[in-house]
């Protein structure tokens, strides 16, 4: 059976698929071409969805099946090769609950994150010491002694890189005031986030938005989200919503949809970007 990954990098997400659609054309079912291999149409369905790595042992009966041979076959089985590399977040594979890691490489290969948070600053803009406030007095703090928990507050600094390499991103992020008015830690803690979501909003690839309590309910009221948006014609855009215990990954286009029309009504509702600047500095003064 192919051994399972802590997270499926970008590059198998687009080969996973491209293998679901040379089988799809190939006529074949996942049962058919589970016979090649001698296992499960489950554990092919888990290679089309990138749940398991790509075998090359695998690889090498399948395309040919498949219909592709030569040039095409050895390329196809390189790209295996460099997508089954681990991203560098897997050092951290004893701290990753497997539905996060899934989140640091969609994080690692996306080409715009929208984003919409109501109860915390979002992870890639927090301080050292909000994000080691927030683990502690989190469901993580209830079981993981300070090491495990420094070694959290670690890796989501080093996340945050995405945001000023030459690569980066475009970022956009919608906070309830809540967010900035709810203390996390002490009010010296606060204000030095606070500083830290003004020098954000200078980066060119950073969009910050506040809701304004005195603005009302608005679409996105419900619970937090992300909308992933990739340079990859294969790998569709994508939502991730995350709760206590777990995480959901949306790629049907409906529910795309959905959220990107209540994110879109969200931008509308919110104060202009322009002032941002104004709004975080009054509210620094609360503290």
């Amino acid at each position: 059976m192919s051994e399972p990954r802590s997270a499926p990098t970008i590059g198998q997400l687009v080969l996973s698929r491209q293998l679901r659609a040379l089988r799809q054309k190939a006529g074949l079912s996942r049962e058919q071409a589970g016979k090649l291999l001698r296992i499960t149409q489950a554990t092919i369905r888990r290679m089309e969805t990138a749940e398991v790595g790509l075998k090359i042992p695998y690889l090498q009966i399948l395309l040919p099946a498949y219909g592709v041979a030569g040039q095409e076959a050895e390329v196809f089985l390189r790209l295996a090769e460099e997508a089954n590399e681990p991203g560098w977040w897997q050092r951290y594979h004893d701290i990753l609950p497997e539905w996060f890691s899934g989140y640091v490489s969609l994080e690692e290969a996306a080409t715009t994150m929208r984003v919409y948070e109501p109860h915390f600053v979002p992870g890639l803009l927090q301080t050292e010491d909000y994000a080691r406030q927030v683990l502690t007095t989190g469901a993580l703090g209830r079981t993981a002694d300070s090491e495990r928990i420094e070694r959290h507050v670690s890796l989501r600094c080093q996340r945050q890189a995405l945001l000023t390499r030459p690569d980066a991103p475009a970022y956009w992020a919608v906070l309830d005031e809540t967010v900035l008015r709810r203390p996390v830690g002490s009010a010296a803690v606060m204000r030095a986030q606070i500083d830290r979501l003004l020098e954000a909003t200078e980066l060119p690839n950073v969009t910050l938005q506040i809701a304004e309590l005195g603005a009302g309910h608005h679409p996105g009221t419900y619970s937090p989200f992300v909308l992933f948006r990739f340079d990859v014609p294969e790998v569709p855009d994508m939502v991730y919503i995350e709760y206590l215990t777990g995480a959901l990954y949306l790629d049907e286009e409906h529910e795309v949809a959905e959220h990107m029309e209540a994110m879109d009504r969200m931008v509308a509702h919110a104060e202009p970007a322009s002032r941002t600047t104004d709004l975080l500095m009054t509210l620094r003064k609360g503290f």
